[in-house]
């Protein structure tokens, strides 16, 4: 095919022609979010915000089923409250914004300047993360081992002053979710961290049809201040992996650092032991770089904000209250299905614009299914209809009954062949590698301006933070995660535990660990 003949597609550049500028303008043409005057931070607009309100909504859903509760906390955090625990601080305190007065005043050159006289007593800190601000509330709240556990999540926005910023991935402001809890026991609490692992990699396969490794990371790798750090890790279609959530179990180290302690059965006094967890809006940036295509997004039904759209195809007025109607009780039909859990989500676009950029758009946007309808549909009792998982011009005739009574079966079948597929692609760009050699060979550039990478590599590691960070230095390759729970199309844990060398010093190994390049 000569060069002028390629096919065109509704976003560009494509994946392989400069994948960072794809990504960008997937999330312009489906209107997800842009750029806000402040720098680093972003708007996200409606389609984008209603994607994030139905993740929100399961995963509070799933929260609540196992016993947590929501509740809200300051978004400022004495200065003093994050230097009590010192690993902490070490690990925030670059990425911190800070108030250190109340009140601005007329400046002797215009404008307006802090007044001097406004100065807080001490700074405060925007929110980056709130176990210190939180362990202060647990620490009046609980008193007896009869308080315990103590299980709360908070929605909320943080900050962390990131210096190179990208829409969901990592700006300076975004919206997460952050549970805390409070246990009396040691067991209790590596349970509950192990629980909310399993709630994430549920979460992440059953609604946005990303298949995720489980596992802990590396004592380099840890959230600050935590004993452990468990994480779920997606391979994105670059074949870098994403880090999609994180459960840390945080021993006692902020319990005795905000005072958090209890009346034990026995009468004693003792430390809670704690735990946190986390997702953000960096989930839908790991949605669009699963699925979505060289023409947009690619929503999984489960989650996306409008599963149908019906695209009215007039012909003249005199065709409208016909065309309307029919399609305003389709609608209504289709609603009273439930997918997923709740009705089948009907969105009617009834602008005034024409057909083909109406459909384009909704391409863009990732709509899992595409329903025209124009006067013929009608006197035939059919539907046009196009699945977002298919190629644009895929459309098929349909009963209206046969519609109706398919409608749920569509969407199930659009949500698992997603994941089906990249399972199938992190299976392709999965390799066990052995041998220093084949290891730098597998992450490094194979020609041109672009940068090209193997994906996973399940390779030796002899537990030496030091050949971690020599791996890191020389190729920007990191380990992901410890895959103790196995990786489904890829091998079981078992499978994964052999004896071998370490990819970097040469030493004996007993696990092999997921090493990638990573957001």
């Amino acid at each position: 095919m000569a060069k002028n003949d390629a096919p065109k597609t509704a976003i560009t550049p494509t994946r392989a022609e400069d994948y960072a500028e794809w990504y960008q303008q997937v999330v312009r043409g489906a209107d997800l979010a842009e750029s806000s005057p402040v720098r680093g931070c972003m708007v996200i607009k409606p389609w984008g915000y209603a994607l994030w309100e139905n993740i929100q909504r399961e995963l509070d859903r799933m929260f609540k089923a196992t016993g947590h509760k929501n509740a809200y906390f300051p978004l400022f955090i004495p200065k003093s409250f994050l230097e009590k625990e010192a690993e902490h601080v070490e690990g925030f305190a670059k990425e911190c914004a800070i108030v250190t007065h109340h009140r601005l005043v007329p400046g002797p050159q215009g404008g307006l300047i802090p007044d001097p006289e406004a100065k807080l007593e001490e700074p405060l800190i925007v929110r980056p993360t709130s176990e210190t601000i939180i362990g202060a509330a647990f620490a009046s709240w609980v008193q007896s081992y009869r308080d315990l556990p103590l299980l709360i999540n908070q929605w909320a926005n943080v900050v962390r002053w990131e210096l190179r910023t990208r829409l969901f991935l990592r700006t300076a402001e975004f919206l997460w979710q952050e549970g805390h809890t409070a246990h009396a026991t040691e067991a209790e609490a590596r349970a509950e961290t192990a629980q909310m692992l399993d709630v994430y990699a549920t979460f992440a396969e059953d609604f946005m049809a990303m298949p995720v490794i489980k596992g802990p990371k590396t004592a380099g790798e840890r959230f600050p201040g935590a004993v452990d750090t468990y994480a779920i890790e997606a391979m994105m279609q670059d074949r870098k992996a994403l880090q999609a959530g994180t459960s840390h179990f945080l021993g006692q180290n902020f319990a005795k650092a905000s005072g958090i302690k209890f009346q034990s059965r026995e009468e004693k006094e003792e430390f809670a032991w704690t735990t946190s967890w986390g997702v953000s809006t960096r989930l839908i940036g790991g949605l669009l770089m699963t699925h979505a295509d060289d023409d947009g997004m690619v929503l999984p039904p489960r989650l996306a904000p409008a599963q149908v759209i019906i695209l009215p195809v007039l012909r003249g007025e005199e065709t409208r209250e016909k065309v309307m109607t029919y399609i305003d009780a389709l609608a209504a039909e289709l609603r009273s299905v439930s997918f997923g859990g709740r009705p089948v989500e009907v969105e009617i676009d009834r602008r005034d614009i024409r057909g083909g950029d109406k459909a384009w758009e909704w391409i863009k946007k990732g709509a899992p299914l595409r329903i025209e309808i124009g006067p013929r549909d009608v006197d035939g009792n059919v539907a046009m209809v196009s699945r977002r998982d298919r190629g644009p011009k895929d459309k098929a005739s349909m009963s209206r009954a046969e519609l109706v009574a398919r409608i749920g079966e569509i969407l199930g079948d659009i949500q698992s062949g997603l994941l089906e597929k990249a399972r199938a692609f992190r299976a392709q760009h999965t390799r066990r590698i052995d041998g220093r050699a084949d290891f730098d060979a597998f992450f490094s550039s194979k020609g041109g301006e672009r940068e090209i990478h193997g994906g996973f590599a399940l390779s030796h590691w002899c537990g030496d933070g030091k050949c971690e960070t020599a791996v890191k230095d020389r190729l920007k390759v990191t380990i992901r995660v410890i895959p103790t729970f196995g990786i489904a199309g890829v091998g079981d844990a078992a499978s994964l535990q052999d004896k071998g060398a370490c990819v970097e010093c040469g030493a004996p190994s007993e696990q092999r660990v997921v090493f990638a390049k990573s957001y």
